[in-house]
């Protein structure tokens, strides 16, 4: 608990009778990403606004860096970078100005500020467009500029909110790549996000929440290699609804998830499950096999309906 960049244990928030966070427990050790994964609804954003001392916790123990948010909130804000999901920067400013303007709300000096500001627009890459209006930058450019922003006072943790929600790929593997280099500075990082392939590649560890609660929690691999099978063959049948075949496929692999357009047999013998499907008489339009990843664990845990 001394050491941790968090510690949250019984750690409950209610909105009216609405439990959003119901009783969680873990701990983010101090220079790892950290990733909170869930649907909609499971808790995420209000652990996030716990943390970051933007909302108090109705009951349970809470340290963020050593302290209390609610006793101590001045004094961890002054130690937090906080990267919300949508981008408030002022379209008004220049993209050094929002920096520097920025800085001087944590009562750096002017001098500090700009030279700060010279150094984050190097590693955000946007020195080139420094004098630039926020309004002109990409939406990549202006994921960068934000996270260059959480940055203007030193932080020991970020706290990012989805950060590449709407980047196209390139954009989005630009931004994993300053992600790393701040987590290469010993720099804690917690972020959420929906993207499980970006979870995979950036978080040490990270959480799965649904409906309030901690339905799993560990290294992306271990999790995947723990909640399934190693390859997933997924079969496709033309235009016939897939699902009509399950009661073929009983007893194939480990497990069988049918859906409307496919059917997904997870195993560890590829080979074998296709070769078993085509001795039952069946014959797939289309064959694929991938290895297991984080969102077949996430489906599997949370569920596949869509949640509001």
């Amino acid at each position: 608990m001394a050491g941790a960049a968090v510690f949250a244990s019984a750690l409950t928030k209610h909105f009216g009778d609405l439990i959003a966070v119901d009783g969680v427990h873990f701990e983010v050790a101090r220079g790892e990403t950290f990733g909170l994964l869930g649907p909609n609804g499971a808790g995420k954003t209000s652990i996030m606004h716990i943390i970051s001392c933007i909302s108090p916790p109705t009951s349970g123990e809470l340290r963020v860096l050593g302290m209390d948010p609610v006793a101590d909130e001045v004094r961890i804000r002054g130690r937090l970078g906080i990267c919300p999901q949508s981008d408030r920067l002022d379209h008004d400013l220049t993209v050094r100005e929002n920096l520097v303007t920025y800085a001087r709300y944590f009562g750096i000096s002017r001098v500090d500020a700009r030279q700060r500001a010279t150094e984050l627009l190097e590693f955000a890459q946007l020195s080139e467009r420094m004098n630039d209006r926020v309004e002109t930058l990409s939406g990549g450019m202006k994921r960068r500029l934000t996270i260059a922003r959480t940055m203007v006072n030193d932080p020991e943790m970020i706290i990012l909110d989805e950060p590449t929600t709407g980047l196209d790929p390139q954009a989005r593997h630009l931004l994993w790549e300053r992600l790393f280099r701040l987590k290469q500075r010993g720099i804690t990082l917690l972020l959420s996000t929906h993207y499980m392939d970006e979870a995979e590649q950036l978080c040490d560890r990270l959480i799965i929440l649904d409906r309030g609660t901690i339905v799993a929690e560990g290294a992306p691999r271990a999790l995947i290699a723990q909640h399934t099978s190693p390859v997933v063959v997924e079969l496709r049948f033309g235009t016939e609804a897939a699902n009509t075949y399950s009661g073929k496929l009983e007893g194939i692999g480990d497990h069988l998830d049918a859906l409307p357009d496919r059917l997904l047999i997870y195993g560890s013998d590829e080979d074998g499950i296709i070769t078993e499907v085509h001795r039952r008489g069946l014959t797939p339009s289309s064959v694929l096999t991938r290895r297991s990843t984080l969102e077949d664990v996430f489906l599997r845990l949370t569920g596949r309906t869509l949640v509001e």
